[in-house]
């Protein structure tokens, strides 16, 4: 193991030994800025007793791994076991020994912790592992079926921006999970940049459109074959970056029947992470000023996107969120707006009133100029939900994300209605 690798390590395991102690204020402060930014103090020690609560005591630590995951970047894997179940602890770490990223992987217990919704009813549906083959390479995921006599319509779940698993799993929550009881088939699928990094690390164009439509496209046409689907009923529904490609999925397989946004973003991504970014600054206090320089660089980050010096081998190092020059060219390229407003299909397009990563004012405003007048489309604003259209009150904040929940039950039953609707 290179020297890097084994100083990153030693930093990984001083954090998990340091959290299972407890001592959550001493991980933070190991934290760069930007970390400090996205997960506020408190939010970590809220996320560890809720997933350590799941596996149960008793942690046995096991043997860390690493993977260069850029310049001077070293991810470390730390996996722990406890009586009910494991996880692992995912960190990026830089040479300075600062951990720039954090992640509880595998978290909620796995299967056998997770709890289906009060609305999910197993006896009305069964489900099979599926491949889709497509793209950078093949990824699995899961089919779901309704145990109707008629066939059913479809729909291909998209999870949001990152190496998201089929469930778009975050913490302890599966937000794709559970939406298999009012009638509709689905398949949703491991995305290819949690199941092929290295090869997605190796394409140095990869983009968001490498990101997604390949394998939603195959997972459209698997749909369609399926024995008792509908193969003219079969819809993509995405959330959060992945309701802003839905429109350019759709695009490029014209039998799609129809399309649903979920909290799906239409600003500009380099601008609205700077957005976000000040309003979790803002949520803690004492924190905006600390973050101030962080919040800064990442202005001008996302100032060289918007450049028109940018070009496809900038690194992602000079550049929002570690995305190459190539990614953000493509997504400075696309309007997810204008595509949805060119194409001939209806639109259900959600929007959570609590949500501050996309927002009414932002986001949704957007969509509402470019499709006005615009035939099929409905517009509906859940003003309780937040981005994963969890119910609450007050300000949504990160740590709420550390809090089990599942998609509210209304929110699906419109999905399934509006799906439903389009079929007379």
């Amino acid at each position: 193991m290179e020297a890097a690798q084994q100083a990153a390590v030693a930093v990984g395991l001083t954090v998990v030994d340091l959290a299972m102690r407890g001592d959550f204020a001493a991980i933070e402060a190991r934290f760069a800025p930007r970390l400090r930014v996205a997960l506020p103090a408190g939010g970590l020690r809220k996320a560890w007793e809720s997933e350590i609560g799941m596996i149960g005591a008793d942690l046995r630590r096991g043997e860390p791994t690493t993977e260069e995951i850029g310049p001077g970047l070293v991810r470390v894997g730390v996996p722990l076991v406890g009586r009910h179940g494991g996880l692992t602890v995912l960190m990026g770490i830089d040479t300075e020994g600062a951990v720039q990223g954090l992640r509880l992987d595998g978290a909620g217990g796995g299967e056998s912790a997770w709890a289906p919704p009060s609305y999910a009813d197993p006896a009305r549906f069964g489900e099979r592992e599926v491949v889709l083959d497509a793209g950078l390479g093949p990824v699995a995921g899961v089919l779901t079926l309704p145990r109707v006599a008629a066939p059913a319509p479809g729909v291909v779940l998209l999870s949001g921006a990152g190496p998201f698993d089929r469930d778009g799993t975050a913490g302890p929550l599966k937000p794709l999970k559970g939406l298999a009881s009012r009638g509709v088939a689905s398949l949703r699928f491991d995305k290819v940049t949690g199941v092929h990094t290295d090869r997605v690390a190796a394409t140095p164009g990869f983009t968001l459109a490498d990101e997604y439509v390949p394998h939603a496209v195959a997972a459209v046409r698997a749909l369609q074959a399926t024995p008792g689907v509908d193969p003219a009923h079969v819809f993509v529904l995405g959330h959060s970056a992945g309701g802003k490609v839905a429109p350019r999925v759709a695009a490029a397989e014209p039998s799609v029947a129809g399309l649903v946004l979920s909290a799906a973003d239409s600003a500009p991504m380099n601008h609205a992470a700077v957005r976000v970014f000040r309003h979790i600054a803002a949520l803690t206090p004492g924190l905006a000023a600390e973050a101030e320089p962080a919040i800064a660089e990442l202005e001008r980050e996302a100032a060289r996107v918007d450049s028109p010096d940018l070009a496809a081998d900038t690194p992602g190092t000079e550049l929002p969120l570690g995305l190459s020059g190539a990614y953000w060219l493509d997504l400075r390229g696309y309007d997810p707006v204008a595509t949805l407003a060119a194409l001939d299909v209806p639109a259900l397009v959600l929007q959570g009133g609590r949500d501050y990563q996309v927002t009414v004012a932002d986001d949704l405003a957007l969509w509402r100029a470019g499709l006005d007048g615009r035939r099929g489309v409905t517009i509906s604003v859940h003003e309780r939900a937040d981005h994963f259209f969890f119910m609450g009150d007050g300000p949504a904040t990160p740590a709420d994300y550390a809090v089990p929940g599942h998609v509210d039950g209304v929110v699906v039953g419109e999905i399934a209605d509006w799906i439903a609707a389009q079929r007379l």
